[in-house]
């Protein structure tokens, strides 16, 4: 079970510590107003100064596209550098500021040129920075004084004692308490040397830490800093714990927790009626988070700025960012939709990578199937049991001794034919391939590595050993680019043998996992490559081994097929590279719960492949896993996985009535797998989470703000699972304004008006799940035993519409698995207005033949027609039809036209 005295709080940590009791009621930091300089007209430069201790600074401002600033402070003349994040920004286009100075005053406004709503305003004495849109302020930083540097330094040797004996007894006091105010800022406990349990931080650069406060002005809400099993919406950390961004291995975690969990994404969403907005934090070493909400913070920045006069509570949330390393490096996203602050966001750090259709649908798992007969077996019974399934996957007990990129040949003696076997069916499998490294000099990846010097190494210089599932290991150095270019050359076919191109990877406990290590993880004085040590890059380290995986894919199948690699840590930009999940949960309701708020977040950072397992700790009961199942079939990545010390869970173990519920929640997935992969292509076109709050699709109701008992799949349906033990109804919120929108149950077509709250029956067979009115979703009906063999089955179209009787959406068709979809795809947009249901291509030519075709149509809310027409390449055929009077659904049979032609149905 879990053990917090395993892991650090903010007490124990002194650079956290420091920063956190650093309160001076003004900042020290000045920005020289005769130092100003604009080079390039996108660039603002000021020399800024600790008046405490005359260190200086240099202080950038950039203009950005898409109305976003960033805002970098880094040591004029530091000792050594300072680290600074490689690798993880894209390049973004640089837009010019107007510059208006006030020489009394000793400011400067900055307006973008290209978006004129926004500017920027540098106060100098003291040193502040606010941001307005519309000229009502929306982030201000430093204005709570806590900008907080340590630069780095030469260790002093002690000092002697001083001979006080000839001044005057007031001199000498006065001197001494000089020396010990200096010492005291200068030198403090923890700044060379720290100790945690019985591991000691030896510290050679000394103390680098930074601080800053930014404030979100006039919002109540903010989001975001995955991860922690937390509600969605941030907490008040005054007088308890910061949240902690240090990925860590952590089992069987506690729910309710600001703690460190696996994964770091330094990102915060603030969200109001009027506006949403983002703030990245550019930063990879251990970060601590104070989140400022508290009653008596409301308003205080409101009567500095003035611009809130008269009002009274105007909220701001105060974020202090504690970081052990780096420079200040922020950006700042203007939104003003929450569509707009993903795009910026992602145009920064990535969109998501376009996964493999068999990818989304759904997994089995568990440690372990423990060789090829249990293999054949439990994907036999999958068939036997009409039960889809589109990968199985093998965890460390397959290999030699946990030796990664083999294979225990008594248990698993024929891993082709095996694969072979599988991929028949249409079906993938997937094998772990963890980060450390068995040191055994006859193990082929060891002596290798080892020959070439790939090793992190420790403090001296040594190798690095650590304790992990093999034993003694020892960890690959992911951030050379040598070490990377490596590790993707073995996954070559005819270097992991017994691998084949249906077989692809998970790469679990990199964050990394030392089972002897501090908080079980490396020491922070460890060496990289570039004389760094692993404090300034531990949260990156996941995403380094993930990226390289990835490479490794890309290279067999010589660019061809897109490759599917699961990670447990993630950091900035993991959705470049692949798909995440929440760790080593517990099969309890709280778990099931905290899956939704937990998965919202890390789809609010950028990371829309991401799903949580069914309890890997302990037996669920069969009303829980049957109601995981539910949820999770709704949740972007869909995966069974268990503990090796549990009982075997596989659906057809259970009472007939709960196998029935799983298949039935299981095909639910399938059925849909066409609208999965729609808001798939369309994350990964402009970076759109596929997994929603509810108020980022109706941002402009609060009920939704800190709601997050349900969620939105894309923009059309509404999910709430079933959380708690003999739920049989559901009390459901349906957003939205009632001449626009309206909600039909998936399972019965009923309509239901918003705004509303309803209660839905919810017998062990069914969970709330509804369409939103004025939405179209592509289904396919003819579920099979896995979505390859699916790839030219039919489609039907459910049309909910609105009470102006009208409805859109898209549908995205290609191949499902290889890079051709970029030349080769079909993207329609799907209209129904005036009794007209339309399909139309997005893009240029659709290039990619397919022999599917339109089975069905089913039109939700409206009027029984008299004819049905159907007229595609020149061609109008009449459609037969049946109508339901009391819930007004038409179906529309057999349109027949191949979804690759544009068309269109009149329902007159």
């Amino acid at each position: 079970a879990f053990d917090q005295g395993n892991f650090k709080k903010c007490d124990q940590s002194s650079f956290c510590q420091r920063q956190r009791n650093y309160k001076p009621s003004q900042s020290p930091y000045k920005a020289l107003y005769s130092s100003l300089q604009s080079i390039s007209g996108s660039h603002v430069y000021l020399d800024v100064v600790n008046t405490e201790n005359q260190q200086q600074f240099t202080l950038d401002v950039h203009g950005m596209e898409d109305g976003m600033i960033r805002l970098r402070m880094n040591e004029l003349t530091p000792l050594k550098p300072r680290y600074e994040v490689p690798n993880t920004i894209h390049e973004v286009g640089a837009q010019n500021f107007i510059l208006t100075q006030n020489d009394a005053n000793q400011t400067i406004t900055m307006r973008l040129a290209n978006n004129p709503t926004i500017h920027a305003l540098i106060s100098c004495q003291p040193f502040r920075f606010d941001v307005f849109d519309d000229s009502e302020p929306v982030f201000s930083i430093n204005s709570r004084h806590l900008l907080n540097i340590e630069h780095l330094r030469e260790k002093q040797a002690p000092k002697p004692s001083l001979n006080l004996s000839q001044d005057q007894p007031d001199e000498a006091e006065e001197k001494e308490e000089k020396i010990e105010e200096k010492e005291t800022s200068e030198d403090q406990p923890g700044m060379w040397e720290e100790t945690f349990k019985t591991h000691t931080d030896s510290k050679p650069r000394g103390p680098e830490s930074i601080g800053l406060d930014t404030s979100f002005v006039n919002f109540k809400h903010v989001y975001g800093i995955p991860e922690h099993a937390d509600k969605l919406a941030l907490g008040s950390t005054i007088g308890a714990e910061p949240y902690r961004l240090y990925n860590l291995d952590v089992f069987e975690y506690d729910l309710d927790s600001k703690a460190a969990l696996y994964g770091s994404i330094p990102f915060m969403i603030g969200h109001n009626a009027k506006r949403t907005v983002g703030l990245l934090w550019l930063n990879s070493a251990e970060t601590w988070i104070d989140v400022d909400s508290s009653d008596d913070s409301k308003g205080m920045l409101g009567t500095v700025f003035g611009y809130f006069a008269g009002q009274e509570n105007v909220p701001e949330v105060n974020i202090h960012w504690m970081s052990e390393s780096g420079v200040i490096d922020v950006y700042l996203m203007l939104g003003p939709s929450p569509k707009d602050v993903m795009r910026q966001y992602t145009t920064l750090t990535g969109t998501t990578y376009f996964p493999p259709k068999w990818s989304i649908a759904y997994h089995q798992s568990r440690w372990n199937y423990k060789d090829e007969d249990d293999v054949k077996t439990v994907d036999a019974a999958f068939d036997e049991h009409d039960i889809p399934y589109d990968c199985l996957w093998l965890d460390i007990e397959h290999t030699d001794g946990k030796r990664y990129f083999t294979w225990d040949t008594l248990k698993f003696p024929n891993p082709i034919k095996m694969q072979d076997d599988v991929a028949a069916k249409g079906r993938k499998m997937v094998t772990i391939i963890d980060p450390h490294i068995k040191t055994d000099a006859n193990y082929h990846i060891y002596r290798e590595a080892q020959a070439k010097g790939y090793f992190i190494q420790n403090k001296d210089g040594g190798e690095f050993r650590g304790w992990c599932w093999p034993g003694d290991s020892a960890y690959l150095d992911f951030t050379l680019p040598q070490v990377r270019s490596w590790w993707a050359s073995q996954f070559a076919l005819d270097i992991y043998k017994g691998s084949t191109l249906n077989l692809f990877t998970w790469n679990d406990m990199n964050e990394p996992s030392v089972f002897n290590g501090p908080e079980i993880t490396m020491h922070k004085d460890i060496k990289h490559g570039g004389g760094w040590e692993h404090r300034h890059v531990h949260n990156m380290y996941g995403i380094l081994q993930q990226a390289s995986t990835v490479d490794g894919q890309l290279a067999r199948s010589g660019g061809n097929e897109r490759p599917f690699v699961l990670s447990r840590a993630f950091y900035i930009g993991t959705q470049k590279y692949g798909a995440i999940w929440t760790g080593d949960n517990t099969a309890e309701w709280g778990h099931l719960e905290y899956s939704v708020p937990m998965l919202l977040t890390i789809g609010l950072c950028g990371i829309s492949h991401c799903g949580a397992d069914g309890g890997f700790f302990k037996n669920p009961d069969p009303e829980l896993l049957t109601r995981w199942y539910q949820a999770a079939a709704y949740q972007p990545f869909f995966r069974a996985h268990a503990h090796i010390d549990t009982t075997r869970r596989e659906p057809w173990l259970y009472d007939e009535q709960y196998k029935n519920v799983i298949r039935g929640a299981i095909r639910e997935r399938y059925e849909l797998m066409p609208y999965w992969y729609t808001l798939f292509y369309q994350s990964h076109i402009n970076g759109e989470p596929t997994m929603r709050p509810l108020w980022y699709e109706f941002p402009s109701d609060p009920e939704l703000f800190a709601k997050d008992d349900s969620f939105m799949v894309g923009s059309a349906l509404l999910v709430k699972p079933v959380v708690e033990r003999s739920t049989w109804a559901t009390q459901v919120y349906l957003p939205g304004q009632y001449y626009l929108s309206g909600w039909y149950d998936v399972k019965t077509n009923q309509y239901f008006p918003s705004p509303n709250t309803i209660s839905m029956a919810t017998p062990l067979a069914k969970i709330a799940v509804l369409q939103k009115g004025g939405t179209i979703i592509p289904r396919q009906l003819r579920v099979r035993r896995c979505s390859a063999l699916m790839t030219q089955d039919p489609y039907t179209l459910y049309v909910a519409l609105d009470p102006q009787g009208k409805a859109e959406g898209e549908m995205y068709l290609d191949d499902g698995h290889t890079f051709n979809y970029k030349e080769r795809f079909n993207y329609k947009k799907l209209t129904f207005e005036n009794n007209v249901l339309t399909a139309s291509s997005l893009n240029n030519t659709a290039s990619w033949e397919t022999s599917s075709w339109l089975e069905r149509v089913i039109v939700m809310g409206t009027r029984q027609p008299s004819v049905i027409t159907v007229e595609s390449d020149g061609a109008t055929t009449n459609l037969g039809f049946s109508f339901e009077p009391n819930l007004r659904v038409l179906t529309i049979r057999k349109p027949g036209v191949n979804l690759q032609k544009d068309w269109k149905i009149q329902i007159n």
